[in-house]
């Protein structure tokens, strides 16, 4: 049952020329035979897997007690997948190809799963599901149950980089998969819903960042099915002359699939003609006569939503339709009639035909898959085991000097620099058209943006991709990653917010990566968080967002790591720490503006191993025995707290303070809740066992009110930290407004520091209407002149110099 077809547009017919076009030969014989019987296997397997807990070959007539509780898993797309599983493992046989497979549509997974069986993949990494009779048992009986696998692509599905159950991210990961790898094709199916989506759209463009000299490349397959959940897609409305102007406008050649009649003879010459394409492309790239603005080949694939399975049930079409978009015959455990129609459509497969005596599949499938193991999709080594270490340089080199100003991000960039220069195909820098703003462009000394579009950058090998899409950096980074590689994110602090739930999903990949023994380590994700809240007064309320910080404070323990770096060597040992790290999210939150540098490279690097210190410089006799306990978390933040001790050395020098400085987020967490928490009896040696503590923070409140839960006295806790304050200000303002100022740090450290200290008791209320008045004339200069007051960014003075009293 064809899906509806789409109405015919008023865009002239010539336009169809845009679109490859030739005569499609007919196969031989026995290709036609394998290929047909690997997809007839493929599809009883995977229909199977949805229904049946016992009798899984329909030996004998089917029962209700053969059918599972639980009815899960999506069949409407999976006879797509499956017809391109089969091709992509016949052209890697033929042409020795070194391919993965990068699946959008994550809920097809009883089609890949079916496809890994039949190609041995499945029982290579999973002596469960080898390939016989058992395994087969074992894979379509446990199928989405707390047994089996899940229902959607996930890390522990061999050959997938991708968790494929938030839509949108495929073919940006596809592209970053390709990277610096030349002889790598990454073929990408698209779903006609995922192709709705966003993230999608901008990753069309892909391709004018992949310069084909060195990296592979990418071969999309828009899957057009017609139907989502219980709507038209949005291509499935499209004609053909809609979608090759399309895709011809963003750079592509476009080749429809839709021959049902003789679907295979047209996916294999499509394929056949598409791989022609790439290696036209990369070859000219390649002998020194690249082709500027090539048009990269991509199939367009129309298949009927749920093809082969129930056309009509109770009277409403299934096939073709949205009601075969997940469990086609939801009734089948209750309803006869159901049941019936079940074993029916599992029969029309003739699933004997297909599998030898002691289960396992026939020579027939077997001729047109890759001879070598490697080769075949669910095991080539790009998909798990392909990590390359990293020639890293010694970052105490690229040290400033202790009492210096410097920017923590241009100091990264010098080190940057010379990373690229020791990895030139191992290490990408990803930005969103924001790199040279954060203060990172040391790494434009020897490399540039990689932009094929552009003359300007064409053909040169660039490091750096800036593209203006937060969702296509994160997918780039994703696949650059989860093949071996390392990347780099740096944006502005607001909008990283936008690739949360990409993250998130990525997190999920990884844990379950983890948990398999097969999958190897691959190299930490690592975001620069700058442009901070405290510095985009200029840009104003909107550009003032630290939550990303929650957003991985919320991820498994094992997994997340946020660091706020007080200074610019503390951020150079964060960042060579972060860059050698296995398997984590790392978050390295840090200032683009020139700041004090408080610490040498030994102290930094003793503060960053410790996650939080003592500063003595600042604190009264080296915080001995301190009346109040000041810790300042985030460049800026930490600056506030050491001119509010300098402040309060002036107004109130009978307050002792302890000034801390905390720089690893984790070590805040209850005793065992992370592997850097600090034990009680740490926290009580850094923080007092029974003095005030207020923190200065760079997020928000509740996420370190969530990291100290659990922890004793918590009553003597006070935060203070981003309120949703802001506007186009000032600096200072900015940290006014939030409550963060040394003004408002100096309130909190007498009220705190008032009940161990009579002296400062005594004389608590006037020392506040102090500060109050100093606040209030500081912001009136604000309000009238338009500008801090002349010195607050001075370096803080204390009595000792900064050369000694790190702790």
């Amino acid at each position: 049952m064809a899906n509806p077809p789409a109405l015919s547009s008023r865009i002239p017919e010539e336009s169809l020329n845009f679109a490859a076009q030739f005569v499609t030969p007919a196969l031989d014989k026995a290709t036609a035979k394998a290929l047909l019987h690997f997809r007839r296997a493929a599809n009883y397997i995977a229909a199977a897997m949805i229904f049946l807990g016992n009798n899984v070959l329909v030996e004998h007539d089917l029962t209700f007690e053969d059918i599972k509780p639980r009815l899960l898993g999506h069949w409407g797309t999976c006879p797509g997948l499956t017809l391109t599983y089969a091709h992509l493992n016949l052209l890697i046989q033929k042409h020795d190809l070194d391919m993965i497979f990068c699946v959008g549509p994550g809920h097809g997974a009883p089609a890949i799963l079916a496809s890994l069986w039949l190609e041995g993949s499945l029982g290579k990494f999973y002596s469960k599901y080898s390939r016989n009779r058992q395994g087969l048992h074992n894979l379509i009986s446990k199928f989405s149950t707390p047994s089996g696998l899940p229902s959607h692509i996930n890390a522990e599905t061999p050959g997938s980089i991708h968790e494929g159950g938030e839509l949108g991210y495929v073919l940006s990961v596809a592209f970053g998969a390709v990277m610096d790898k030349p002889d790598l094709v990454a073929c990408a199916i698209i779903g006609d819903g995922e192709a709705e989506t966003g993230p999608t759209a901008t990753a069309w463009h892909a391709y004018k960042y992949i310069d084909p000299k060195e990296s592979g490349a990418v071969l999309p397959i828009v899957h057009v099915n017609g139907f989502k959940i219980s709507e038209r897609t949005i291509y499935g409305c499209m004609d053909n002359k809609e979608l090759a102007c399309l895709f011809t406008g963003y750079g592509y050649k476009p080749r429809f699939v839709e021959d049902l009649d003789e679907i295979d003879a047209d996916m294999s010459a499509s394929m056949e003609w598409a791989l022609r394409e790439i290696k036209d492309i990369q070859s000219a790239a390649r002998s020194g006569h690249p082709i500027f603005k090539p048009q990269w080949p991509m199939l367009i694939l129309r298949t009927p939503k749920g093809w082969g399975g129930p056309k009509i049930v109770h009277g409403e079409f299934v096939e073709g339709s949205f009601r075969s978009h997940q469990v086609p015959l939801p009734a089948a455990k209750t309803e006869y009639g159901e049941l019936q129609a079940l074993q029916s459509w599992l029969r029309s497969y003739k699933v004997s035909e297909l599998l030898n005596a002691s289960g396992g599949i026939t020579s027939t499938i077997d001729a047109i898959l890759p001879v070598d193991d490697k080769k075949k999709l669910g095991q080539n080594p790009q998909s798990y085991d392909a990590h390359e270490e990293l020639n890293l340089p010694d970052w105490v080199p690229f040290a400033v000097m202790k009492g210096s100003q410097q920017s923590c991000l241009k100091t990264a960039g010098e080190f940057l620099d010379q990373v690229l220069v020791n990895n030139p195909r191992t290490v990408r820098v990803f930005s969103p058209d924001e790199l040279v703003s954060n203060k990172l462009d040391a790494v434009f000394r020897h490399t540039s943006r990689n932009f094929q579009w552009d003359q300007y950058s064409n053909d040169k090998g660039g490091r750096v991709i800036e593209i203006l899409s937060e969702h296509t950096c994160q997918g780039f980074l994703q696949g650059y990653t989860l093949t071996g590689r390392t990347g780099i994110f740096p944006t502005y602090e607001s909008f990283l917010g936008i690739v949360q739930t990409m993250m998130t999903q990525y997190s999920k990949f990884n844990k379950m990566s983890k948990e398999v023994a097969w999958r190897k380590d691959v190299s930490s994700i690592n975001y620069i968080e700058t442009s901070t809240w405290t510095r985009q007064e200029h840009n104003g309320f909107s550009h003032q967002n630290p939550s990303f910080i929650g957003a991985v404070l919320n991820l498994k323990p094992n997994a997340a790591r946020v660091y706020l770096p007080p200074d610019p060597n503390t951020f150079l040992s964060t960042y060579a720490h972060c860059l050698r790290s296995k398997n984590y999210v790392n978050l390295i939150v840090g200032s683009k503006q020139p700041q004090p540098v408080w610490l040498d490279s030994t102290e930094a690097d003793a503060h960053c191993k410790a996650g939080g210190s003592i500063w003595k410089f600042a604190s009264t006799e080296a915080g001995a025995n301190p009346d109040v306990v000041l810790v300042g978390i985030g460049a800026d933040l930490m600056f506030e707290v050491l001119a509010a001790a300098a402040y309060l050395n002036r107004l109130a020098p009978s307050l002792r303070m302890r000034v801390v400085n905390v720089t690893d987020l984790m070590i805040l967490g209850l005793e065992g809740s992370h592997p850097h928490s600090l034990s009680h009896d740490d926290f009580d040696e850094l923080f007092t066992p029974d003095r005030n503590i207020h923190f200065n923070y760079s997020g928000y409140a509740n996420e370190l009110q969530g990291l100290l839960f659990g922890r004793p006295k918590l009553d003597r806790i006070t935060i203070e930290s981003y309120r949703e304050e802001g506007s186009t200000t000032t600096p200072f303002d900015m940290v006014i407004r939030n409550r963060c100022s040394r003004y408002d740090i100096a309130q909190m450290a007498i009220k705190g520091g008032a009940k161990h200290n009579k002296k400062i008791q005594m004389k608590m209320q006037d020392l506040l209407e102090q500060v109050r008045q100093e606040m209030a004339e500081a912001q009136k200069y604000i309000l009238t002149s338009g500008k801090d007051p002349e010195g607050t960014y001075d370096t803080p003075v204390f009595g000792e110099t900064l050369t000694n009293g790190f702790h």
